[in-house]
């Protein structure tokens, strides 16, 4: 994740990056909150051998995949709307349990800006639908320069989306977090998320708003640092309160550089979960595993 990302952490300390205050926008009751970690992408060869089995075909990533981490951060649906056959096929790749989080068509976002968008909305809702009981919250990823005066679309559009489908939204510009904010509030009205963004040069984005029960984390990682150790007992720990609030799912989305640590931030992650969280997070360390099954390997 570039967003943010300094060239290094150094001078910095672990108190730097304590979580801020939490400002809830929905109240529930509280509830089993479910907890997901994952990476951006399953096409890491480099996996093969040790977060993959010896030998792993590139055509079998997917499944190999789905059985060492619970949720991912899907952009490939940012660059182009799939069939529904090949929705149902990668869902179809990974176990019960799993949870696709796409991000939205860069058509609708960043070319159409939300504008004259039934096609393509159309056309995505149907593959989201062909991922069945696997798809997890999508979210949109707003262009950098999109400020809050440009916004009117977007509220348009969020609106119209199907409330079925959970959803929520990414905020770059800084605008969205000062001044006047009553942005939040709208989100939680419609019931549509905010994408919170921990990343070390954009302290802003990681402006714990909370404005749905599903919450997702863009978590930009050092490669095992350990100010990133200190961040992921932070999100372990807030966790408990976004149950006591009535959240229902949290996805961590880990971006590190060329993926390679993503298995372990993960890991290390689910770790400092309370037990009953880290039994039912799956990670490379604790891998899917369904009776008698094995992964289809040549």
């Amino acid at each position: 994740m570039q967003f943010g990302k300094l060239p290094s952490l150094a001078g910095l300390i672990p108190a730097d990056f304590s979580l801020p205050e939490s400002h809830w926008h929905f109240d529930a009751p509280p509830s089993q909150c479910r907890v997901y970690a994952g990476g951006t992408t399953w096409n890491i060869p480099p996996w093969v051998g040790s977060t993959y089995p010896e030998k792993t075909p590139r055509r079998l990533f997917p499944e190999a995949y789905g059985r060492n981490f619970g949720t991912i951060e899907f952009n490939a649906t940012h660059y182009r709307i799939y069939s529904e056959s090949k929705m149902k096929e990668w869902a179809d790749a990974t176990p019960e349990g799993f949870r696709f989080c796409p991000k939205f068509p860069q058509i609708i976002s960043h070319f159409r800006r939300f504008n004259n968008c039934e096609g393509p909305t159309d056309d995505f809702i149907a593959g989201l639908l062909a991922l069945g009981n696997r798809l997890g919250p999508s979210f949109i990823q707003l262009p950098p320069h999109f400020a809050p005066k440009h916004a009117d679309a977007l509220w348009t559009y969020l609106a119209q989306w199907p409330r079925e489908l959970p959803v929520s939204v990414e905020f770059r510009h800084p605008d969205w977090f000062v001044g006047e904010q009553s942005h939040w509030n709208r989100l939680a009205e419609l019931g549509v998320g905010a994408v919170i963004s921990d990343t070390a040069g954009r302290r802003d984005a990681l402006h714990m708003q909370v404005t749905a029960p599903h919450v997702l984390v863009r978590f930009g990682g050092y490669e095992g640092d350990v100010i990133d150790a200190y961040r992921l007992e932070q999100w372990g720990s807030w966790i408990n309160a976004l149950e006591a609030r009535g959240g229902t799912s949290f996805h961590l989305l880990v971006h590190e550089p060329d993926s390679i640590h993503t298995p372990a931030t993960c890991t290390a992650f689910a770790k400092g979960l309370a037990p009953e969280k880290r039994d039912a997070c799956v990670t490379p360390d604790r891998p899917y595993r369904a009776p008698g099954a094995q992964i289809g390997l040549f």
